[in-house]
C-alpha cells in the first residue's frame, strides 16, 4: 500500500540556545532543511515571541514544515509533512539537527493517506516545474 505522504514529527534535545532564540537563523535553516529536502519553497512566516521562542512555517509545494523553540530549554518540535515520493525528509532532518546543534533527538514518521495507487499516482510535482 502506497502512502500520499510522510509526516515527520521530531523532538530536539540540548540545541545551541543562541541559534534556536534567532529568528533569522532559525529561519535560515528551516530553509536549508527544505532545500536539502528537495522541497520547493513557496513562502514562510516566523515569529520571536517575548522574552524567547520562535515559531515558523514553510509552506511547500509537497505541504510544510513547521517548529516551535523553547530556547530555555535548548529544545525545538518541529513537523516535516512532505506528500509523494520525490523529497528526503532524513536530509532535511540531519540539516535541522546539525544546524541547532541538537546533541539527541527522536523522530517519529507516520504515513499519511494510506491509498492503493500506482506509483506514479502518488508523485508529486509542484506545479510548473
Amino acid at each position: 500500500m502506497k502512502e500520499l505522504g510522510k509526516h515527520l514529527i521530531v523532538e530536539l534535545y540540548e540545541c545551541d540556545r543562541e541559534i534556536i532564540n534567532d529568528l533569522k537563523a532559525v529561519e535560515a535553516i528551516m530553509i536549508a532543511a527544505a532545500i536539502a529536502a528537495k522541497a520547493t519553497v513557496v513562502e514562510h512566516r516566523f515569529h520571536k515571541f517575548a522574552p524567547h521562542g520562535i515559531s515558523g512555517v514553510l509552506i511547500i509545494a509537497e505541504s510544510h514544515f513547521a517548529i516551535h523553540t523553547w530556547p530555555e530549554f535548548g529544545y525545538c518540535a518541529v513537523d516535516i509533512f512532505t506528500c509523494g515520493n520525490l523529497t528526503d525528509n532524513s536530509a532535511a532532518l540531519e540539516t535541522l539537527k546539525k544546524g541547532f546543534k541538537s546533541s539527541h533527538y527522536s523522530a517519529i514518521e507516520i504515513k499519511r493517506g494510506l491509498l492503493n495507487l500506482p506509483d506514479e499516482q502518488i508523485r508529486h510535482k509542484p506545479e510548473g516545474a
